[in-house]
């Protein structure tokens, strides 16, 4: 694991740097599987182009997940976010061949009581802001 971030070691403005993440097929099967939403616009080609989608979808929280991660790993603690929300702004599209990529970043917006931060998150795929209103209360050490 990580070494913990303190909450002395950061102030607002404190610049999170961006991390890209993988997204396949694959990963939104597995995905499919853990959180029971098996809808196949979210593995299936056909099906999102029937519905007017330019092609497979990841499933919004999916995405929001990969920005809990980007925290949590920024962290050093995976039971670091205490509150997080997200307004879905766009589609993270998946292609069958390469997949997709999800860049995400952060920035500390605002020192709390208690060890805790707000971060605010901006996370991109294919040029488009995907997640917009995206903050998380983080406990640090």
């Amino acid at each position: 694991m990580t070494a913990q971030v303190k909450y002395d070691d950061v102030e607002v403005g404190t610049e999170i740097p961006a991390r890209e993440f993988h997204v396949d097929r694959a990963n939104l099967v597995m995905y499919a599987g853990a959180s029971g939403d098996f809808n196949p616009i979210h593995w299936r080609e056909s099906t999102a182009k029937a519905v007017g989608l330019p092609d497979v979808i990841a499933h919004g929280m999916y995405t929001m997940a990969q920005g809990g991660k980007f925290v949590t790993d920024w962290a050093g603690d995976p039971g670091a976010v205490v509150d997080y929300g997200v307004r879905f702004s766009s589609m993270v599209v998946v292609p069958d061949e390469g997949g997709a990529k999800l860049e995400i970043s952060g920035m500390v917006e605002e020192k709390l009581d208690g060890a805790k931060v707000v971060v605010a998150l901006t996370a991109r795929s294919a040029g488009q802001k995907v997640l917009t209103r995206a903050k998380a209360v983080v406990q640090l050490a």
